[in-house]
């Protein structure tokens, strides 16, 4: 088996070795860009781990693994452009390095390469690689859909929101686990296994990415903190402190999600301080731990050893106790 380390280290160089010979430069500029910008590169690695759990060899899925990569950062570079956000990943998003025209096409251009890099899945297992890529791909575009229609409601469900998460975020990590278990020759039990440990940790991991927006580091989470809370972003702690609120809370809470101009830092702190006397931090923790334990027990029901799914394991406990 790799390490983390050895998986990485090939995700990034094969990252650095794609090419952009077609013209003109200046549509492939910003794909340069976003890619070179880094990030936790997860779920290629998730791939290619799921691959290596079952196979020696993780070449078979390289390419596709790549093309789960430029997928995801082309979706980063459209919600960015839609959230209209200053930073990614602590440096200026591509919108505001280029232009909104720009992001879009880039963009586009993006989508089109990570379908070219999966079609160069092996020909007997292409169809069904291909399939499980775009009903992903479009089970995305429903959460982001999801996403932007929450912005005008206040009345958003916890059950709404975390389908909203388990379309926009979680499958695509479950995908990238399917993919790889397939192209390592994993029994279809398995990689449906694989695939449901992958819908819980992606819901996990959006619960850990709401909670930095109110309790991370701007230093460390790459992002601004608050960002969330300033757009009004519905969010499992918001959804929970219009549910739990008392009120004279709920007014408080109403009366800044109204508002149409307001000091940004003076309502980041106010309603910061509404999720910490409703205690948001431990509800969404208990959430968290929620999914954790069933990841865990889809993972266990694989049939391969212990040791086989100790990376996973690893990668999971990474994700849960982040800081960025």
């Amino acid at each position: 088996m790799l390490s983390l380390e050895q998986i990485l280290q090939r995700i990034e160089s094969e990252i650095a070795r794609l090419q952009y010979i077609r013209e003109p430069q200046s549509l492939y500029d910003p794909i340069k860009y976003i890619l070179s910008l880094g990030g936790k590169r997860i779920r290629p690695a998730l791939a290619l781990i799921a691959c290596n759990i079952y196979s020696e060899s993780i070449e078979s899925a390289i390419k596709p693994a790549l093309g789960l990569e430029v997928f995801h950062n082309f979706t980063l570079l459209h919600d960015d452009l839609m959230d209209n956000a200053d930073k990614r990943r602590g440096k200026p998003t591509a919108h505001k390095v280029w232009n909104a025209n720009s992001a879009i096409l880039s963009g586009d251009a993006m989508l089109i390469l990570a379908y070219k890099l999966i079609e160069e899945t092996e020909s007997q297992k292409l169809k069904e690689i291909l399939n499980i890529f775009s009903q992903t791909s479009l089970e995305i575009c429903e959460g982001q859909q999801y996403d932007m229609e929450f912005e005008s409601r206040l009345d958003v469900s916890e059950a709404e929101y975390l389908e909203m998460i388990r379309l926009k975020t979680a499958v695509l990590l479950a995908c990238s686990l399917k993919t790889g278990a397939i192209l390592g020759g994993a029994p279809e039990n398995d990689a449906n296994h694989l695939y449901e440990f992958g819908i819980n940790i992606g819901l996990m991991f959006q619960l850990k990415d709401d909670l930095l927006d109110v309790y991370g580091n701007t230093n460390s989470f790459g992002k601004n903190i608050g960002g969330d809370i300033a757009c009004n972003k519905k969010t499992f702690l918001l959804i929970n402190a219009l549910r739990l609120a008392n009120k004279e809370q709920s007014h408080i809470l109403n009366e800044w999600l109204n508002k149409k101009e307001y000091d940004t830092a003076e309502k980041i702190a106010v309603i910061s301080q509404i999720y910490d006397e409703l205690n948001l931090k431990h509800l969404t923790e208990k959430k968290m731990e929620k999914y954790y334990q069933t990841a865990f027990l889809h993972l266990d029901k694989l049939n391969v050893t212990h040791e086989k799914t100790e990376l996973l394991q690893s990668v999971c406990n990474q994700l849960i106790y982040r800081n960025v």
